[in-house]
């Protein structure tokens, strides 16, 4: 079959030299072959048809109207045959294709945006899926595969099947209120906070988080009084702008829409303040995968 193949379009590129041409020698030259089996080829190529493709002339050669008909037709297989081949091969490297991709809140807001933007730029080929979900569950979804890659922040007990590379990194900032007697800083010592109220991270949905706060105040010499747990970093924040409270957040919180929170850099005493985004897939994925990691990861990256 694959000789058949081969044969076939040896055959439409030939007759189409001719056509071109308008001369079996010129079209043999060419073509890099003699005469006589370039007239042969023809001839089979005719008797397969069951039509005569070419007049044949002591000037040379040109199409019947058959022959016009089946020239064009001829030009888009071979076109297509070339676009297929290639497009099966930029799928194999990664460059074109479908992914499906699971993100936790926080990013939608600031990370996700910069890295689409550079996937249309680097990689127009790819079409994306996006699947909005907590950490648990795309990291979930990523094991079973029914994601083939999945952004967190920080994530805690992942499945030993998944690999992780970290994207990007950030500080951790205190987030007050407005209207706070510290709000207006340039920095502050988180010892600072030791009298506030704190919005905390549920140890449940957000592990890490919640373990580096309480080891940051921990180190600053206070143990945070917490008012409120939440599940979101959506929800820590919301907690600080309705003015009940304080909290410490990756400095891209700030990028929620909603205002009435100020970010406050901490000095660097405290300890347990860099919070990474992490990109989980497994080790069997596709080459699809590994090109959008290199785009968020290499020298060109969106999230550096």
């Amino acid at each position: 079959m694959a000789e058949d193949i081969a044969l076939s379009r040896r055959l439409l590129v030939q007759f189409l030299a001719v056509v071109g041409e308008g001369h079996f020698g010129r079209a043999a030259e060419q073509l890099g072959m003699s005469q006589p089996p370039l007239s042969q080829s023809i001839q089979r190529l005719e008797r397969m048809l069951g039509v005569r493709l070419l007049e044949r002339g002591p000037t040379g050669a040109r199409p019947t109207a058959a022959g016009e008909v089946f020239a064009a037709d001829a030009r888009r297989l071979l076109d297509l045959q070339t676009a297929a081949v290639a497009r099966a091969r930029r799928v194999a490297d990664g460059v074109e294709g479908d992914i499906r991709i699971g993100y936790v809140s926080l990013l939608s807001h600031l990370h996700l945006p910069t890295m689409l933007r550079a996937m249309a730029d680097q990689l127009p080929g790819l079409r994306v899926q996006l699947h909005h979900g907590s950490a648990a569950a795309v990291a979930e979804q990523v094991h079973t595969g029914a994601l083939d890659l999945g952004f967190l922040r920080d994530p805690a007990r992942l499945p030993d099947e998944l690999v992780s590379t970290v994207v990007a990194t950030e500080r951790i900032q205190a987030a007050v209120p407005d209207g706070h007697r510290l709000a207006g800083a340039d920095e502050i010592a988180l010892s600072a906070l030791r009298d506030e109220d704190f919005a905390m991270p549920d140890p449940t949905a957000l592990p890490v988080l919640a373990e580096q706060v309480h080891l940051a105040c921990h180190r600053a010499g206070f143990t945070p009084r917490g008012l409120v747990l939440a599940d979101e970093l959506s929800g820590l924040f919301s907690y600080v702008a309705a003015g009940l409270c304080v909290s410490l957040l990756p400095e891209g919180a700030r990028h929620f829409s909603t205002g009435g929170v100020s970010f406050l850099p901490l000095r660097g005493d405290a300890g347990y303040l860099d919070t990474t985004i992490q990109a989980v897939h497994r080790p069997d994925a596709d080459p699809t995968v590994a090109r959008l990691l290199q785009v968020v990861t290499g020298p060109r990256s969106p999230w550096a």
